[in-house]
């Protein structure tokens, strides 16, 4: 088996790092000893987020290749080279399918999906020619399930995992570790307005960062959180469809696409928003 990455002192760039999950993910491995740097879009939270953390801050578009490859340049400058990328900025639009514009179905294929091919593309030749590294993607168990009303989403996170899944083969004899993180529900404004739904676990962004650096340790490939639902897709696949349909009735596994809160989500649906309306102007 081919030497993992040793956190402490190691360099960890983080997308999204600004905020949520990015920003737990960032204290965890400063906790470790890593030398963080947080990209994020919003160029001023990047930085007030890693002030304290001693790390590097700053703009990163995930959207484009350029602006990825600036960051990631930066990142060495300021830091050294990467060991570790998290590509975990994303975004998570609810509603019905036929309502979702084209300009909202574009930005989270463009951030959710092609964000990861960028960072992925930007940082794997240094990696390649070291012979170590460690690219984590943040992806969602709706990533291996539906979940009515995420289906763009949905489709992006599928997507991610079998990118990974098979950047892991491409390259499996060049030390290079690939992880996929699958969480659940995470208390984040990502989520906000979503508590109808039952039957969903909801974990906390500490958490899910946790399993962030356990996965780094330990070299593991594909990681749920909570880790108890990791046999979800199989339990899928041999449930008859009778009977799973029984069962996302009982959970009313629809409330999160026919009970959301718009009044508690609208600051992340009007901040999201701003993000196609941005891309239509360049």
């Amino acid at each position: 088996m081919a030497k993992g990455v040793a956190l402490k002192g190691a360099v960890v760039a983080i997308t999204g790092g600004g905020r949520g999950i990015g920003l737990a993910i960032a204290k965890a491995m400063a906790e470790q000893g890593a030398r963080v740097s947080l990209g994020d879009i919003d160029a001023d939270l990047a930085l007030k987020a890693a002030e304290p953390l001693g790390g590097y801050g700053g703009r990163l578009d995930v959207r484009d290749r350029e602006s990825f490859v600036k960051f990631l340049d930066t990142t060495r400058r300021m830091l050294g080279p990467i060991d570790v990328l998290i590509n975990n900025a994303g975004i998570m639009p609810i509603g019905a399918f036929t309502d979702e514009t084209d300009a909202m179905s574009d930005t989270q294929i463009d951030i959710n999906l092609r964000g990861v091919i960028h960072g992925c593309k930007a940082v794997l030749p240094e990696m390649l020619a070291r012979g170590t590294g460690h690219i984590v993607n943040v992806a969602s168990l709706a990533g291996v399930m539906p979940v009515p009303g995420l289906a763009v989403y949905c489709a992006t996170k599928f997507a991610v995992l079998g990118l990974t899944q098979t950047l892991r083969e491409e390259y499996r004899d060049s030390g290079i570790h690939f992880t996929t993180i699958m969480p659940s529900k995470v208390r984040t404004e990502l989520a906000s307005g979503s508590d109808a739904a039952r039957g969903i676990p909801s974990v906390s962004p500490g958490h899910v960062a946790r399993s962030v650096v356990d996965a780094i340790k330990h070299q593991r490939r594909e990681v749920a959180v909570p880790s108890y639902l990791g046999s979800t897709p199989a339990v899928l696949n041999l449930t008859p469809q009778w009977l799973m349909r029984r069962l996302r009735h009982a959970i009313d596994d629809r409330a999160g696409l026919e009970k959301i809160d718009h009044q508690q989500r609208a600051s992340y649906t009007q901040r999201i928003e701003s993000l196609t309306a941005a891309k239509k102007l360049r």
